[in-house]
């Protein structure tokens, strides 16, 4: 039986969003993490648990079909692999950042400097796109700490909340990409599995608008109904239902939650009441 080769990291954050991802796919994976290589009990699948900086190789060798992968790790390893499909977690960026003494932001404060990164390649790119010659030193983690033992007069490394810098007294001042988890694949996938990938897609794609929307109800006067299917922000009109008390309705849509936090005000000054907000587990389009 044909089955899809999926790598994820072994360990460390986008692991277990991964896993989590997968279990709202309704795929379900034995013994997750216990070994290198699990197999799900109910999808054509096969997760090989690799360390993060491997998984572009593996994909380009095609010894993994698909990967779940930060973006930027895809950028830096510069391999022959594209992501297919956002996945809305694991946000971060790779950013420059200086000792929070000093004052210049501009990105001409890193001419002839020091930097110390464990991404050459990426920061290489954006300084000759800048036209900055600096000094790339390349460290393996901690890489926060270079400034404090004159290794470097700043760095370029994964931003996600800027705690970490705070604490080794950096701040951040340049923001070279911005990233998230994404889903990437091989370049040469057979037939069949193409067909299980895409499977898996509309699954992820189904989830993730599940997690993006809110499914909305509430009681509306009848004659309002018109002026608030007006302030809702959906592509196809809301459902009406009858309510036992006359002249009132029970209004149901599904609407973006961001979205409803900016009509929530409008919608009661016309009257709307007892606004029911659910999750969605699974939205097919």
């Amino acid at each position: 039986m044909t089955k899809l080769k999926m790598a994820v990291q072994k360990s460390g954050r986008l692991n277990e969003e991964s896993i989590q991802l997968l279990k709202n796919c309704g795929i379900k994976i034995q013994n997750p993490g216990a070994q290198l290589k699990a197999e799900a009990a109910n999808f054509p699948i096969e997760i090989l648990f690799l360390r993060n900086a491997d998984i572009p190789q593996y994909l380009e060798d095609n010894i993994a079909d698909v990967a779940i992968i930060g973006e930027n790790v895809l950028i830096e390893k510069e391999k022959n692999v594209k992501p297919i499909q956002k996945l809305g977690f694991a946000p971060c960026r790779l950013s420059l950042a200086v000792p929070k003494e000093v004052q210049n932001n501009d990105i001409s404060y890193f001419e002839g400097k020091k930097i110390a990164t464990s991404y050459p390649n990426t920061l290489n790119a954006y300084l000759k796109q800048k036209n900055i010659n600096a000094d790339i030193h390349v460290i393996s983690g901690s890489v926060e700490i270079a400034p404090n033992i004159d290794l470097a007069d700043g760095i370029c490394d994964l931003v996600s909340s800027g705690s970490t810098l705070f604490r080794n007294g950096l701040r951040e001042s340049q923001v070279i990409l911005t990233s998230e988890a994404v889903l990437a694949k091989s370049n040469n996938l057979s037939p069949d599995k193409e067909k299980i990938l895409d499977k898996l897609l509309f699954r992820i794609k189904a989830s993730l608008e599940a997690k993006n929307n809110k499914y909305v109800l509430m009681n509306v006067p009848n004659d309002k109904i018109e002026d608030i299917a007006n302030l809702l922000p959906v592509l196809k009109s809301p459902t009406v239902l009858p309510l036992a008390s006359a002249n009132w309705s029970s209004m149901h849509t599904v609407i973006e939650e961001d979205q409803f936090w900016e009509v929530i005000d409008q919608l009661k000054a016309n009257g709307a009441q007892d606004i029911l907000i659910i999750p969605i587990d699974k939205m097919i389009l």
